[in-house]
């Protein structure tokens, strides 16, 4: 099976510093990797660097996206190839609701009207699936939203879009054990054998009740392991120092 999306020894800069000095990345449908670290280490900066965010620049390297190269291509038109992001810190948009936000993004995405009422119902369906109250289609987005509610909104949205690529940054930071049950829960919803998901995290909270396929180790800028979900339970159980000085010393 080919890959759906390609990093290739990928090297960026944020404010003129290094982050990220030489990340290599393989994707494939069907798949949910992780990316681990300790804060610091450049995996939001690896996110970023995908969607092609202004404020990251790549000195090197080459990233694809179903055979095409995508490296420097706007973000919008990454978005409408299929990659969705959500973010660590929502942000909140007074006078807009979740549903015309959805409706107008769905609008962009696909290039096809939105039958209003059908479009509602589909919402109501992920809402209750995901424990949300259906009042919120109404709210202003995120505006007023608790930290687990602007969480799942961010799933709501993974789930209405429907991408190739979901990339969920620090989904699971500051939530309860049952928000990150329902986030999960999510996740599961969305994955088949035509997607992918990219998790960033720096704890393993999210990974107890979701299996997943990889999970990447980046210290300093680099992958420097790569194993299934035991090593995740490596990590909970002795952190990421000895990969930190295994860094310091190839670095």
């Amino acid at each position: 099976m080919s890959n759906l999306l390609e990093i290739k020894e990928l090297y960026v800069n944020a404010e003129e510093k290094e982050i990220l000095k030489g990340i290599n990345l393989n994707i494939k449908k069907g798949e949910i990797h992780v990316i681990m670290g300790p804060n610091g280490s450049g995996k939001t900066t690896t996110a970023n660097a995908i969607l092609n965010n202004p404020e990251y620049t790549k000195t090197n390297g080459k990233i694809i996206f179903e055979g095409e190269e995508i490296t420097n291509l706007k973000t919008d038109k990454i978005a409408k190839k299929g990659i969705f992001m959500s973010f660590q810190s929502p942000e909140e948009i007074p006078g807009i609701s979740v549903t015309n936000f959805l409706k107008y993004a769905k609008n962009e995405i696909t290039g096809k009207p939105v039958k209003i009422f059908e479009f509602k119902d589909e919402l109501k369906k992920y809402m209750e699936e995901l424990n949300m109250n259906p009042k919120n289609m109404e709210r202003s987005l995120n505006v007023g939203f608790s930290g687990g509610e602007k969480k799942k909104n961010e799933i709501l949205q993974m789930l209405v879009l429907n991408p190739k690529l979901a990339i969920l940054d620090e989904t699971d930071s500051g939530l309860d054990v049952d928000a990150i049950r329902t986030v999960s829960k999510g996740i599961e919803m969305f994955k088949n054998e035509n997607n992918a998901v990219l998790i960033i995290t720096h704890n393993t909270k999210i990974l107890h009740s979701l299996k997943v396929d990889f999970v990447h180790v980046l210290v300093n800028g680099k992958i420097v392991k790569t194993g299934n979900q035991e090593l995740s339970k490596e990590i909970e159980e002795n952190g990421y120092e000895e990969y930190k000085k295994t860094s310091q010393k190839n670095g």
